[in-house]
């Protein structure tokens, strides 16, 4: 449900990772030297305000590759989504050299950590669906007061899936996470991650340039376990809308969850997206520690399909070579 504009290549992110910038320091490389690349691809007229991109860099240590991940307004440490295409991606075009039967696990270094999809395979061509494991999962905060200009007092839950994002039902600000409009949705998800990353210092366990707060999810409030799915919208990065429901956001729900007492271990929840309607499942795995934070391993499954293959121009003398943005 979500675009996903995969680079194979960034000679410049290449070079620097070759000459031995970890992940996250070439994420920062890549945001004051290249971010050209970033506006041209995501932004109109060759994107659109709900694009995201990843570059696949090669000969990552102890992967088959690492990606950087892209939106309209910067980088991300994690993506669940791209994680999907990315591991369809790796096999479909030789990057892991000796597939198996029926499946194959992919291993990719996100910056937020090493990351293994786990891809069907015929021997010809990948399939769906594709599952991840991705970094262990916990809860930062659980019913955390935050005042919302416009909205009052609401409490959230932050869950980190790989990156940070607030929940709370989307009934707390007087919404409908199916039924009211998009734009509204919107505007109050936005007001509340501004709110939080006023109100809330976040912790990360390995890295504070990963400690900020991603986004913001409203949901419809059903996080005890049921066989019926449950619906969210993720509104991150500068009020994007994901059109996918969200994978690493589903990763640290399901943390929610389980720290909470309302899921067991491998019981198996369904999440739909409410802009495009697409599912992704989820379910903990294995408890874990992560730092000083009971944590979890969570599994992803969703879809993902070939849109096409592209080409793109930059004339330079075009005055809007790198792209234009409207929100």
């Amino acid at each position: 449900g979500e675009p996903l504009r995969i680079i194979p290549r960034l000679e410049a992110a290449e070079q620097a990772a070759a000459a031995g910038l970890s992940l996250l320091s070439l994420r920062r490389e890549v945001a004051a030297r290249q971010d050209h690349v970033r506006r041209a691809l995501m932004h109109e007229p060759r994107g659109h305000a709900g694009m995201y991109g990843a570059v696949v860099v090669r000969g990552a240590e102890g992967a088959h590759l690492a990606a950087l991940f892209l939106h309209c307004a910067g980088y991300s440490a994690m993506c669940g989504h791209a994680v999907m295409g990315l591991g369809r991606f790796a096999l479909d075009y030789g990057l892991v050299p000796a597939p198996t039967r029926p499946e194959t696990a992919v291993r990719l270094r996100c910056p937020c950590g090493p990351v293994t999809a786990f891809v069907p395979w015929d021997g010809h061509r990948s399939g769906n669906p594709v599952r991840f494991h991705s970094v262990p999962a916990f809860a930062a905060a659980t019913d955390l007061a935050i005042d919302v200009p416009g909205h009052g007092k609401v409490v959230v839950d932050i869950g980190y899936g790989g990156t940070f994002y607030a929940f709370l039902s989307a009934e707390q600000l007087g919404l409908d996470v199916c039924s009211s409009k998009t734009r509204d949705l919107v505007s109050a998800a936005s007001a509340v991650t501004e709110a939080v990353k006023k109100q809330f210092k976040l912790h990360h366990p390995e890295s504070e340039d990963l400690a900020f707060l991603y986004g913001t999810i409203l949901t419809d409030g059903k996080d005890a376990f049921s066989e019926e799915p449950t619906t969210n919208i993720c509104v991150f990065a500068d009020e994007q809308v994901d059109r996918s429901p969200t994978g690493s956001g589903v990763t640290a729900r399901i943390a929610l969850q389980y720290h909470k007492g309302l899921i067991q271990l491998d019981q198996t929840r369904t999440f739909r997206s409410s802009t495009t309607g697409s599912l992704f499942t989820g379910k903990a795995v294995k408890a874990t520690k992560f730092g000083n934070y009971n944590a979890v391993i969570v599994e992803v499954s969703g879809e993902a399909f070939y849109t096409g293959t592209a080409t793109f121009t930059v004339e330079e003398e075009d005055p809007l070579k790198h792209g234009f943005f409207f929100k």
